[in-house]
């Protein structure tokens, strides 16, 4: 096991509303298959996030291997289940390497640092930020979640994280439970977003960058238009428009999926979801184009 990362969060590890409660600092596996090694499978700037996060110049985006949901629709699954991952698909770092890799993104022109899937490696990131303050970072830090993170793990992070940008994948527990094994999802999304949102307030964004702020993502399912509707309901009844909401349609088939997730998602399927939002009066929102749904937007991974 990494040395570098030895923290006490990893000896009992309840990071994920998962709470397996595995020692991975003796390198016992929970559910998200990983130890307290470090495990990264790209760092690049990343044009493809909603506009002020991305901006002109890219994000710097780190994406992490493994996941503690491992939906079985997921367009990154060479690197979220760690029990297929190839070696050459992921660079094993220590904080201090992590943190020197956010130090060149943003000489890099990076708006920011976009952490991706980071829930289950959350007490080396938080030393990995500390230690790129002390070295200069002084761009906002993202902190890019499937949003099945347990409230003290979002606790843990203020201070260090500025923009939340966070996934609401299932309102009903049993598509939860269907898709991910998390019938807990529901609630527990619900819960990180509120003190996700306790931490960072309104959305600010400045000369088109955001600089704090929540953004939450729901990614229409084909044939879960309902269930997308309800997930719009709540987030602007509890929050109006003091979050972003980002209404995705970018959803891609992976091979060998049975129906409905087979398909893409219809023109009419997202077109009468972006009405619904505009129905209810939402003002803070992102909507994408046809082309989002397409193969050439899953990043290429791997060193």
């Amino acid at each position: 096991m990494c040395k570098e990362n030895f923290f006490k969060e990893y000896e009992n590890c309840k990071l994920c509303a998962r709470a397996c409660g595995v020692n991975r600092n003796k390198g016992e596996l929970g559910f998200c298959e990983s130890t307290n090694e470090l495990r990264i499978s790209r760092a690049a700037l990343h044009m493809w996030e909603e506009p002020p996060i991305s901006g002109n110049n890219g994000s710097g985006t780190v994406f992490f291997t493994g996941c503690s949901l491992s939906c079985i629709f997921c367009q990154n699954h060479s690197i979220s289940n760690s029990k297929e991952i190839s070696e050459s698909f992921y660079k094993v770092v220590s904080p201090r390497e992590l943190a020197q890799i956010m130090i060149d993104l943003q000489a890099s022109g990076a708006h920011n640092i976009n952490l991706v899937t980071p829930t289950h490696y959350v007490p080396s990131i938080i030393d990995a930020v500390s230690i790129s303050k002390e070295l200069g970072l002084d761009i906002p830090v993202v902190y890019n979640t499937g949003g099945y993170d347990s409230v003290d793990t979002i606790k843990s992070l203020q201070n260090t994280v500025d923009v939340y940008l966070a996934d609401y994948k299932f309102f009903l527990s049993s598509t939860a439970g269907k898709y991910s094994a998390a019938s807990n999802y529901p609630q527990t999304a619900r819960a990180a977003i509120a003190e996700m949102y306790r931490q960072v307030g309104a959305v600010k964004i400045e000369n088109g960058i955001m600089r704090s702020g929540v953004v939450v993502r729901i990614l229409l399912l084909p044939s879960h238009l309902a269930e997308a509707k309800l997930i719009v309901k709540y987030l602007y009844d509890t929050y109006g428009d003091s979050i972003y909401i980002s209404l995705m349609s970018q959803y891609t088939p992976m091979p060998n999926l049975p129906s409905p997730l087979s398909r893409r998602v219809s023109k009419g399927e997202y077109d009468e979801l972006v009405d619904y939002a505009v129905s209810k009066g939402i003002k803070n929102a992102f909507i994408q184009d046809g082309e989002s749904a397409s193969d050439s937007f899953i990043p290429s991974f791997g060193w």
